[in-house]
C-alpha cells in the first residue's frame, strides 16, 4: 500500500497518543501534529478508507491492525536510522530525531533489514525507546520513573521521554545518558528536587526532569 509523507506522520503519531488509552480524540492529534481540527478529520476519513484505523466522529479513534502494523514500521525504521546516525556517523542524541523524520519514509523492506543486520540487530534507540522487530513487536523494558526510585539504590538511565533539544542539552550538561548509573541521595519535601549522585559527583535534578527520566535498578 502506497502512503503519503502525511498519511505516515498521521499513523505514526496516532499511535503514540494511543498508547495506554482506548482511543484518541480529533483535538489531541490536532495538538500534536499543530493543525486544524479540520485538516485532521479529512485526514482521518483517507485512513479510514483504506482500512487503517477505525473512526466514528464524535466518539475518537483507533488503529486497525493493519494500520497498527504499518506504523510499527515506520516507527522501526525511525529508531533503526536513529542509531545508525548516532553510532556510525556521530551524531548527537539530540539531533538524531529530525534526520531520523526524512529518513523513516525510505520504505525500502530490504533496506531496513540489511540496516538492522548491520547494527547487530539493537534492541533500543539512543534515547532508549524500544525499536520493534520486524514483525511489528516491541519489547519494552521494565523500568520505572526516576521520581519514584526509592532512595539509596541504585539504578540506571533506560529512557528519556522529553526528546526536546532543550532537555536534552540539559541531560549532556548534567552528563547524563543512557546507561548511566544513578542513585538518590535526598529527595526535597518542599518541591520534590532530588540531590542525586551521578559519576561520583552529587548534582541537584528538578523533579519534572526527573519524571522524564526512566531506570531500571541494578
Amino acid at each position: 500500500m502506497k502512503l503519503t509523507q502525511s498519511e505516515e506522520n498521521y499513523l505514526k503519531s496516532i499511535y503514540h497518543l494511543q498508547q495506554g488509552q482506548d482511543a484518541v480524540s480529533t483535538n489531541a492529534l490536532a495538538d500534536l501534529l499543530k493543525t486544524r481540527a479540520a485538516s485532521v478529520t479529512d485526514m482521518l476519513k483517507k485512513l479510514n478508507a483504506k482500512n487503517l484505523l477505525h473512526y466514528k466522529p464524535y466518539h475518537g479513534f483507533y488503529l486497525s491492525s493493519e494500520g497498527r502494523k504499518v506504523a510499527t514500521s515506520i516507527i522501526r525504521r525511525h529508531r533503526l536510522w536513529e542509531v545508525f546516525l548516532a553510532q556510525k556517523l556521530g551524531f548527537g542524541w539530540d539531533e538524531v530525531h529530525s534526520v531520523a523524520e526524512e529518513l523513516e519514509h525510505v520504505s525500502s523492506k530490504k533496506l531496513i533489514e540489511k540496516l538492522d543486520a548491520y547494527l547487530g540487530f539493537p534492541p533500543f534507540d539512543p534515547h532508549g525507546d524500544p525499536i520493534p522487530d520486524s514483525k511489528g513487536k516491541v519489547t519494552p523494558a521494565p523500568q520505572i520513573k526516576l521520581i519514584e526510585l526509592p532512595e539509596s539504590e541504585l539504578a540506571q538511565i533506560v529512557s528519556v521521554t522529553n526528546q526536546s533539544k532543550a532537555m536534552l542539552d540539559d541531560l549532556t550538561e548534567k552528563n547524563i545518558g543512557i546507561g548511566t548509573r544513578i542513585e538518590i541521595k535526598k529527595r526535597s519535601l518542599f518541591d520534590q528536587s532530588l540531590q542525586v549522585k551521578v559519576r561520583n559527583k552529587h548534582i541537584t535534578l528538578t523533579a519534572e526532569l526527573a519524571r522524564h527520566l526512566f531506570v531500571k535498578k541494578l
